[in-house]
């Protein structure tokens, strides 16, 4: 029996924890509920006011169907990942999902410019998830949508919701205005460290007012799409160097649709320039490497492929097996199925960490 078999028939018996998938609206009007008559009257009037590098552009392939899969649209005529008996009749059952972590990107604050209806929208997303999804749903678990760029008010969003279960960790985007280390952020991270939610970083539309790539604003999707890890890799830089996890040592991030190949070599680079300008950073107390292995979590979505699958089981040593998290990014048109992605082999306790035990243990399940 060949390898990817073998893999499929393993995970078909196991019980899956994914840490990726995207509800949506289908319409804005599902969040009038949680709206007041202020904010309502506003997004009827005057609408969103972001700043989405990508408006207007739906290229193939990527972004037609606006990003999703083709055959994740349900009947009612709404987007993908709006219905919730279709996500658990083509996702949640089929592959054995035990537990299913929502990533609420749409209309959550995060790409809105105007804050007070931000926090208006946070507000409303954070109480439609938990209404019209984990309620209805117990193997859902919800995130806590902020927007990051109103740390004050997204501390006490924090604080509000870690009050329920249900809710398991906290959703920014990376793509933020200033890096993440930069101490107006910092409030979020005592929150965090105080109801003991890791942090969540999954890109987003938004891209902060800056091109979403060191480069510039790219001209392809798959520019775009692999600004994902770069603009990440910033972040955990400036994370480390600036002295959040020395200052909040109970913080915890999961890195979320960024790939994982690439950090390895972060890491070598990060210790090799911290031994040689060390004092530049005396809040840096160890080699940066260190800080990434204890504080970081990854998920697989968009899993790497190289042309040999075992070179992915040497990256995964160096991160080591119980920071892996796996993702599968529903309804998104690049969807990993648990049951054909992995093409690497692995020991039965290696595969209960990737897919299920590290999960419950990062999220406390």
């Amino acid at each position: 029996m060949n390898a990817p078999l073998r893999e499929t028939k393993a995970v078909q018996k196991l019980m899956i924890v994914d840490c990726d998938i995207h509800p949506i609206q289908h319409s804005p009007r599902d969040l009038y509920p949680w709206l007041s008559k202020r904010w309502i009257e506003h997004y009827e009037t005057f609408g969103p006011h972001v700043r989405v590098g990508l408006t207007g552009s739906q290229v193939f392939p990527r972004m037609s169907y606006a990003g999703q899969r083709a055959d994740a649209y349900p009947a009612n005529g709404g987007p993908p990942g709006c219905d919730l008996d279709l996500m658990i009749s083509q996702h949640l059952d089929p592959i054995g999902v035990e537990a299913g972590m929502l990533v609420s990107l749409s209309k959550g604050g995060m790409e809105e410019r105007n804050q007070d209806f931000a926090q208006a929208l946070s507000h409303a997303v954070n109480d439609w998830q938990m209404e019209e999804w984990v309620r209805k749903e117990p193997r859902l678990k919800a995130g806590v949508v902020v927007p990051q760029e109103d740390a004050e008010f997204a501390a006490r969003e924090i604080k509000l919701r870690a009050r329920e279960q249900a809710y398991r960790q906290i959703i920014i985007s990376p793509r933020s205005i200033e890096p993440l280390g930069r101490r107006r952020y910092w409030p979020i991270y005592a929150a965090a460290q105080e109801v003991g939610l890791p942090l969540g970083l999954h890109p987003s539309a938004f891209s902060g007012g800056s091109p979403s790539t060191g480069g510039g604003w790219p001209t392809y999707y798959m520019q775009e799409h692999y600004g994902f890890s770069t603009g990440v890799a910033g972040n955990i830089v400036s994370l480390i160097f600036e002295g959040v996890f020395e200052r909040f040592p109970g913080m915890k991030v999961a890195l979320i649709e960024t790939g994982f190949t690439w950090i390895p070599a972060l890491g070598w680079r990060m210790d090799k320039q911290w031994e040689r300008m060390r004092k530049e950073t005396p809040q840096v107390k160890r080699p940066p490497s260190e800080y990434l292995r204890e504080h970081f979590w990854f998920a697989t979505q968009p899993i790497e492929e190289p042309d040999n699958p075992a070179h992915l089981v040497d990256v995964i040593d160096w991160i080591g097996w119980d920071r892996m998290l796996f993702s599968t990014d529903y309804p998104h048109w690049d969807y990993d199925d648990p049951r054909h992605c992995i093409r690497f082999q692995m020991t039965d306790a290696q595969r209960n960490m990737l897919f299920r035990d590290n999960a419950k243990a990062l999220y406390r399940l």
